[in-house]
């Protein structure tokens, strides 16, 4: 036609375009045929803090904290758990001793001394009413004679 060389190399283009395309997917290919496949492995850390101690509740709100975390006294005696929004809650913790029958035995006997301790202590006695009638009342059986045996002289 007008002798442009566009319409000769077309067809030359497109063959070198679709060769470099073949080029490509061959190299692709082993690309990925020699790269081991990734694996992505994670371990979580725990979500929780470990214990922590503390001498009073101010050490407690000093400390920062990511969660809940509990703060024990040294003797074990208190326990503060703070949250990650600076809110303190405080329990008094005891120590539960596990008990057996004799040892149940033993506590009811001592309630029950106890007790009876203070009726006796709580008592009026009884003696008190009979002291109060023998002074005021007299005897039939003994005389009043005023008179002493003993010899005059």
């Amino acid at each position: 036609m007008f002798n442009n060389p566009f319409m000769y190399n077309q067809q030359t283009n497109i063959d070198r375009l679709n060769e470099q395309i073949n080029n490509l997917e061959k190299m692709k290919a082993q690309l990925q045929n020699q790269q081991p496949p990734i694996t992505q492995n994670f371990q979580l850390a725990p979500n929780y803090e470990p214990i922590k101690y503390a001498n009073s509740m101010d050490d407690v709100a000093k400390a920062s904290v990511v969660n809940d975390t509990p703060f024990f006294s040294k003797d074990m005696s208190v326990l503060w758990v703070k949250n990650a929004k600076g809110e303190i809650k405080t329990y008094e913790l005891c120590e539960i001793i596990p008990r057996d029958d004799k040892d149940l035995k033993i506590e009811m006997l001592q309630a029950q001394i106890n007790e009876m301790k203070g009726m006796i202590e709580n008592a009026k006695p009884v003696n008190e009413y009979v002291d109060d009638t023998v002074k005021n009342a007299k005897s039939s059986n003994v005389s009043n004679d005023t008179t002493s045996t003993k010899k005059q002289k």
